[in-house]
């Protein structure tokens, strides 16, 4: 019996044997490679802004902070960086006293930009401000027409025209000549930008508009589809980043990114504009203050997370993602860029308080057209109670703000934080502000001098919403709003009535207005 289920077990055995020789030997195939990752980071109408002046919370911008995000990005992949122009200067004309301080800027901006290994920039008109020959010897690359850029084996190209025929024909040769990715920096407003994104096999991946309809662009404007249309922040408040990856002879399509994720982010993005708007409102206690502030970049950290997180790749295509980074106050700034915009504040404001000591122009005397500016003590005489309650805003210290960051001979910032800025008897030179440093009632009423003679409704105005928003813009304070910011600077005897008809003297207003802070 034992030799018998032996003989059984040996057949089985060789049964199973002849089996697994017969079998088709199967070997699975290895994953495809992955594909070459680039990024590409693009600026467009910084206007000749280097850093934001700092005189609100929460200000976006600044190049050492731009320079940072370049080079993270530099660590995980082959990435070029690119300007649309309109980068050195932010007026085509400069002021005589104003030549000093935007040339040395300039000059810090394209030491910036070299330091951030730059692939090249397209001259705008602003950049010639100062002469074709200053622009160039800033030793900037500058495309002029089309390019076509090495990222890690990967070739790109990009091309600068205003029209839809000229930036066919351009992308047509880029492609010839190998570009497998192919940008169009367009120097026209959006409307007319979205005109040729929409011409008929007008042959770009991307289009990035350089120069904003009345040169100023306060969001950030993405339109998808085959050929995808951006619109930056000026003046550096936002980037746009644009990761890609690219297979051996696949065509190239945008990925679109899941739902969950677009609605995390808009969730992020909400979250982030109530910190921002939080942190900036008037009257806010430091404490509050400094607990927003660390939400807030809590929050901002999060989101770049969630939005660095990559997308599925596909296995059988090319393929790429981009979204505008916002140059948040609380992301880190690169130490090189941050010591050129350092030495840059150092240097400027001595230059420009010994320019106006040496050509200075005093102020211009007053015509009826024009009146003087008299001085906030001035009016305390008829509006002791207004005036104590001016008193206590943050107005009154409005150059102190200022030059506790250095920057109060700075003549981008300090229009605003002085009294009668180019006015009769305000200040119209750096070295003679005494007396009128200080955002005071003239600033929001306009001239006092013919008001002091006739002090009549007729000859003092009435601010409103636009008179604050002369120095309240977006860039300088982006979540000022005209009923909340009014609200804290009235009160009894200034836009109420007093409710016991109490007045303080003279003599204690005097005191508390000559008394050192």
């Amino acid at each position: 019996m034992r030799a018998a289920l032996r003989r059984l077990a040996l057949l089985a055995a060789l049964a199973c044997a002849q089996a697994s020789c017969n079998r088709e030997t199967r070997v699975e195939a290895p994953p495809p490679p992955p594909g070459k990752k680039v990024s590409l980071v693009f600026t467009a109408a910084l206007d000749g802004s280097l850093a934001p002046c700092g005189c609100s919370e929460g200000m976006r911008g600044g190049l050492d902070k731009t320079a940072l995000v370049v080079e993270r990005l530099r660590q995980s992949a082959p990435t070029l960086f690119f300007d649309g122009g309109n980068l050195l200067f932010g007026a085509q004309t400069l002021p005589e006293e104003a030549v000093p301080q935007q040339e040395r800027k300039a000059r810090a901006l394209a030491d910036a930009l070299a330091k951030m290994r730059l692939s090249a920039t397209t001259p705008g008109p602003l950049d010639s401000a100062r002469g074709e020959t200053f622009r160039k010897l800033r030793g900037l690359p500058e495309l002029l027409g089309k390019g076509l850029y090495d990222a890690g084996g990967v070739t790109i190209g990009v091309l600068s025209a205003a029209d839809a025929e000229t930036v066919k024909r351009l992308a047509g040769e880029l492609r010839v000549e190998g570009a497998r990715f192919v940008v169009a920096l367009l120097p026209v407003s959006w409307d007319e930008a979205l005109k040729i994104i929409l011409a008929e096999n007008v042959g770009i991946d991307l289009g990035v508009v350089t120069r904003p309809k009345g040169g100023v662009s306060e969001e950030n404007r993405v339109l998808g589809g085959r050929v995808k249309l951006v619109q930056l922040q000026d003046r550096g408040r936002s980037v746009l980043r644009v990761d890609l990856s690219f297979r051996p002879g696949q065509q190239f399509e945008w990925l679109k990114g899941t739902g969950d994720k677009q609605r995390e982010l808009s969730a992020l993005d909400e979250r982030i504009e109530a910190l921002r708007a939080q942190v900036n409102q008037p009257g806010i206690g430091d404490e509050l203050k400094a607990l927003k502030q660390a939400k807030l970049a809590e929050v901002v950290s999060r989101r770049e997370a969630v939005a660095d997180a990559p997308l599925p790749e596909p296995l059988d295509k090319s393929s790429g993602t981009l979204r505008p980074v916002a140059i948040e106050a609380s992301l880190p700034g690169d130490p090189a860029v941050g010591a050129i915009i350092t030495e840059y504040d150092r240097d400027v404001g001595k230059m420009n308080l010994d320019w106006a000591k040496q050509y200075g122009h005093d102020c211009p005397q007053a015509t009826p057209d024009h009146p003087a500016v008299v001085g906030s003590l001035a009016c305390a005489g008829c509006h002791l109670p207004a005036f104590t309650l001016w008193q206590q805003s943050k107005h009154v210290h409005a150059h102190e703000a200022l030059a506790a960051k250095g920057k109060e001979n700075h003549l981008d910032c300090v229009a605003c934080h002085v009294l009668g800025w180019k006015q009769p008897g305000g200040v119209c030179r750096l070295d003679k502000v005494l007396g009128r440093t200080e955002v005071g009632c003239e600033s929001c009423h306009g001239p006092g001098l013919e008001h002091l003679k006739l002090p009549t409704k007729a000859t003092i105005r009435r601010p409103d919403a636009a008179t604050c928003k002369g120095c309240h813009d977006r860039e300088n304070s982006p979540h000022f709003d005209f009923d909340t910011y009014v609200a804290k600077i009235v009160g009894e005897g200034h836009g109420k009535p007093m409710l016991d008809g109490g007045v303080p003297s003279l003599g204690a207003v005097t005191q508390a207005r000559t008394s050192p802070k």
